[in-house]
């Protein structure tokens, strides 16, 4: 028997975008039901282990208040937590990993913690229903029109069909698109339909970007503790991408700042001048603290040598999305391996056997996160679609940033493409600080959807940029106040957009709620 749950918003998806989207439409007043495929809320935060990847104003702007408030909380619960020197204590800019990828590397399960605090008072009060283990089934829908979601509990079978007003995607899929017959985008598009540089000459939907199934390690010197060989590590140890001569295992990778060579990386940090990997996602640093509770520094493989590019999970059947998941794991498991028995040292011997993975840390049991770090979703056509031209420097030149008359929030990375599964291109495009259309959240036709996360209207390039976390935060943030906003006032969000009056007043609820809107037109050194 199908069970029945009403709410006024329904946010399928509980990663960081539909986490934020729920917050926002309960602080506006609305009854939320959120849900979640595994048994942690936040996404890239915490289930797939990603620390932040943000810009180098982010201290001071580029994201809305209540991300600033994520960010303070992760850095005062270790200073009333742990026990930390004096000098960390103190430090305003606190960076819990000392890790280089971010100004904010820690511990997934205190994003978790820090998450579910802010969270609490609209859960305890039961203004928002989170509904774990939960993934979306089917739909109901009537012309332009969504009636129903039906999601199913994974550990039970049970079936519940949720009605609402609103239904926001925050699915790291957009798994909502096809259920609903919403308008979508996958994969690349072609340089005749978005006239992007970097597009390709043929359109290919099945052409996305890599995932890479994250790990925990640490290292103990001294100690053992190799795992038994993967089943797939001799395919990997063989296996060369096509931009590069080397095997995916080596210290070789693409340049980040030119793709077209490669850079040699090392695993600890050294004198010869050599970049090490072990201190990139480092999470765990205990030089920071005053007591001795970890045996050692705790970092995240989410390195190039385990992105996963020889298929996709979205648009294929569900044995071939398994199989893929499945082989990105065993990517991942195999570079822990081939980091343990044959990763080339600087002292000219191999291994490092005392590399452990830690599941502690990432609450499973293997060492490696809940769930795969997807970077790209199917994405709504849009009644704006952001490209290449709206955001890199060398296409914008003396026109700086674009500024969007019906801006919802802003944010900046550069255009990062990791390799894609078919055509296997990568680049690292120079980007100016953008700003997010609200044309860029309205469906095409579907009148009650609204994505909430890296879902938008924006082509695969544009992706490479809109998808990181401050971003995927904003637009999950102003999606659910423009959810309430449409609830409150009885009109559509398309109306919203095109009505300036309204425009004005959603915009006017979004600077209340400190979510900035524009660029500053000074402070932004070496834009």
């Amino acid at each position: 028997m199908t069970q029945e749950f009403l709410a006024d918003i329904i946010v399928i998806g509980g990663g960081l975008g539909g986490t934020a989207a729920a917050l926002a439409a309960a602080k506006a007043g609305m009854k939320v039901i959120l849900t979640e495929e595994t048994d942690w809320i936040g996404g890239q935060l915490t289930s797939q282990a990603v620390p932040p990847d943000e810009h180098r104003w982010i201290e001071r702007f580029g994201c809305t208040a209540t991300y600033r408030e994520f960010r303070e909380r992760v850095r005062n619960y270790y200073r009333q937590n742990y026990p930390l020197i004096e000098k960390a204590k103190n430090d305003p800019l606190l960076n819990p990993g000392t890790g280089w990828v971010s100004r904010l590397t820690h511990e997934p399960k205190i994003a978790l913690r820090v998450l579910e605090d802010m969270l609490a008072a609209y859960i305890n009060t039961r203004r928002i229903n989170v509904l774990y283990w939960t993934k979306p089934i089917s739909a109901e829908t009537s012309g332009d029109h969504i009636v129903s979601v039906t999601v199913k509990q994974q550990q039970t079978g049970v079936e519940i069909t949720l009605r609402g007003s609103y239904f926001l995607d925050a699915t790291e899929c957009g798994d909502l698109l096809p259920l609903t017959g919403t308008e979508y985008v996958s994969g690349a598009e072609s340089k005749e339909e978005t006239s992007e540089p970097h597009a390709l000459e043929v359109a290919d939907p099945l052409d996305m970007q890599s995932i890479t199934h994250v790990a925990a390690v640490d290292y103990i010197a001294g100690e053992d503790f190799t795992i038994a060989r993967p089943a797939d590590y001799d395919t990997w140890l063989r296996f060369v991408p096509s931009f590069s001569k080397f095997p995916i295992l080596s210290w070789f990778a693409s340049d980040a700042a030119d793709t077209t060579k490669l850079r040699e990386f090392t695993m600890f940090p050294n004198d010869q001048g050599i970049v090490s990997l072990w201190d990139y996602r480092r999470i765990v640093n205990p030089a920071l603290w005053s007591v001795p509770l970890n045996e050692g520094e705790v970092t995240l493989l989410n390195w190039s040598m385990n992105d996963y590019y020889l298929g996709t999970l979205i648009g294929v059947s569900e044995p071939e999305r398994a199989k893929h998941a499945e082989k990105a794991r065993q990517l991942t498991l195999s570079l822990v391996y081939w980091l343990q028995t044959e990763a080339p040292r600087l002292d000219g011997g191999c291994g490092y056997p005392g590399v452990r993975l830690r599941g502690d840390v990432l609450g499973t049991e293997d060492g490696l996160a809940k769930s795969p770090y997807i970077r790209e979703s199917r994405r709504i056509r849009a009644r704006y679609t952001i490209t290449e031209l709206d955001v890199s420097r060398e296409l914008r030149g003396i026109q700086g940033i674009k500024r969007y008359p019906d801006s919802v929030g802003i944010g900046s990375y550069h255009l990062d493409l990791h390799p894609t599964t078919v055509t296997q291109r990568t680049f690292y495009i120079p980007n100016y600080p953008y700003e997010i259309p609200l044309a860029s959240l309205i469906p095409v036709r579907i009148t009650n959807l609204l994505p909430a996360c890296k879902n938008i209207g924006m082509t695969q390039i544009a992706n490479g940029c809109y998808r990181l976390h401050p971003t995927e935060w904003n637009i999950g943030e102003s999606s659910g106040y423009l959810a309430a906003y449409a609830v409150k006032n009885g009109i559509l969000p398309r109306d919203v957009q095109s009505t300036p009056e309204h425009l004005k007043r959603y915009q006017k609820l979004l600077m209340k709620q400190g979510v900035e809107l524009h660029w500053p037109e000074e402070g932004m050194e070496g834009i």
